[in-house]
């Protein structure tokens, strides 16, 4: 159950004219995807593994539809569902991981940790439950202790996306000043995967503050080659290319921009000329 990200299933940098590369709206689609193509036989309880049964298979149906729902945003129709999954499996990790993360859309935070904890209580090692919690903890103003989480989720040597909780733990880092590591962990998520857009557009934008014009376009252009463009990695592209000597790029960037998104903040600012707005 991956939120991150996120993200891997194929990501996509947007899918509207309004998404951010690091909002939660990619962890969603994560985390709702992860779910279906998981269809776990079972919840680990600690110390040894569950056999499937009867009721596992009742439950992941439940849990599957859950997901599907929460995807869609529809998220009473996704309680429903979970619900009936802990009536028919009360021990399921992964519904009350989900459960973590409808709660998490709703603002509800208590009820998101608890139900974080509870799925943690029974799969503590489960890697995709740490890297949920990790980016809850990460939303919630708990950047310092998000991090551990997503190291914890990196121990298990045959988990699969490695390269999601390591941006997450990027974005955690610049949460709490730490560009260094930061960009640590960029560099290590873009290794592992490097069509990773978290990762490009932030060591993008590292790159940029610190004046390395050559990396930072790089970057902006795996990243604008690799995905459809949005307003704001249009934008980010502009502001590389305005400190770089290409006009050509920077003006043909700048027509694209107000030709897509002429709406956009990004466009705004462009019109006033404020690059570093």
């Amino acid at each position: 159950m991956q939120a991150c990200t996120t993200v891997e299933q194929s990501r996509k940098v947007v899918d509207d004219n309004s998404s951010t590369v690091t909002d939660t709206r990619a962890n969603r689609r994560d985390a709702a995807a992860t779910q279906r193509a998981q269809a776990r036989a079972a919840d680990l309880v600690p110390g040894a593994p569950r056999v499937e049964t009867d009721v596992t298979r009742r439950a992941q149906i439940r849990i599957d539809l859950a997901a599907g729902y929460y995807q869609q945003r529809a998220f009473s129709q996704s309680l429903e569902e979970l619900r009936a999954a802990l009536a028919i499996d009360s021990r399921s990790a992964q519904a009350y991981g989900m459960l973590g993360l409808v709660y998490m859309e709703l603002g509800e935070q208590a009820r998101a940790e608890d139900g974080f904890r509870q799925a943690l209580s029974i799969a503590p090692g489960d890697s995709d439950l740490l890297n949920n919690y990790g980016w809850f903890l990460c939303q919630t103003g708990r950047a310092d202790q998000a991090i551990p989480q997503f190291q914890a989720a990196l121990k298990d040597p045959l988990y699969a996306t490695p390269a999601r909780p390591l941006h997450n733990a990027g974005i955690c880092s610049l949460r709490i000043g730490d560009e260094a590591g930061a960009e640590s962990y960029f560099l290590r998520s873009f290794q592992l995967d490097p069509r990773n857009p978290v990762s490009m557009y932030n060591l993008a934008e590292i790159n940029l503050k610190r004046g390395d014009v050559d990396r930072a376009r790089f970057y902006s252009r795996r990243l604008l080659d690799a995905y459809p463009p949005s307003a704001e990695t249009l934008w980010l592209a502009i502001r590389i290319e305005r400190k770089g000597t290409d006009r050509d790029s920077f003006n043909s960037l700048s027509a694209q921009l107000r030709r897509l998104f002429p709406g956009s903040r990004e466009a705004e600012l462009l019109q006033r000329g404020a690059f570093d707005g």
